[in-house]
């Protein structure tokens, strides 16, 4: 009976330990901002310093692809804009399906919305959502033309 119970206890903890999935995330990022306490920021301006202080590069870990790049919350929150980042960086990448850990790609942060809209259409997002979402990291001026809130 003991044997029977260690057994069992021995194949849980296998199951619950074994089957989890080992997903990578990016690494946590604190920025600390200093600000005057008499200066009060529109959420538009305030949305315009978050984004200045957006990283600009990105080095490639083992296992990552443009995809996954593109679809870190630091980086641009969307999958589908994984088309900037390749043409920005064609001098390293010669196919976008090939990139290797220790490359440094720039991080375009500086674009208008047709090049949003090409390199949304050459990821295959559908033609109704060529432009970016709500949750997407983009320009504060291009949010606020598309309407979406800071």
């Amino acid at each position: 009976m003991k044997k029977l119970l260690l057994i069992s206890v021995a194949l849980s903890l296998v199951f619950v330990w074994g089957c989890s999935k080992k997903v990578k995330t990016e690494p946590e990022t604190v920025v600390v901002k200093e600000q005057k306490v008499d200066e009060v920021l529109t959420p538009m301006q305030r949305y315009e310093q978050d984004y200045a202080q957006l990283p600009t590069s990105h080095s490639v870990s083992k296992g990552e692809c443009l995809w996954w790049i593109a679809e870190y919350q630091q980086i641009y929150n969307d999958p589908f804009m994984w088309p900037l980042i390749y043409k920005a960086n064609r001098d390293q990448i010669k196919n976008p399906d090939l990139i290797y850990p220790g490359q440094t790609f720039s991080v375009p942060r500086d674009f208008s919305m047709d090049e949003v809209k090409d390199g949304r259409k050459m990821a295959g997002a559908p033609w109704q959502a060529l432009e970016p979402g709500a949750e997407a990291v983009i320009p504060a001026q291009m949010r606020a033309n598309l309407g979406y809130s800071f």
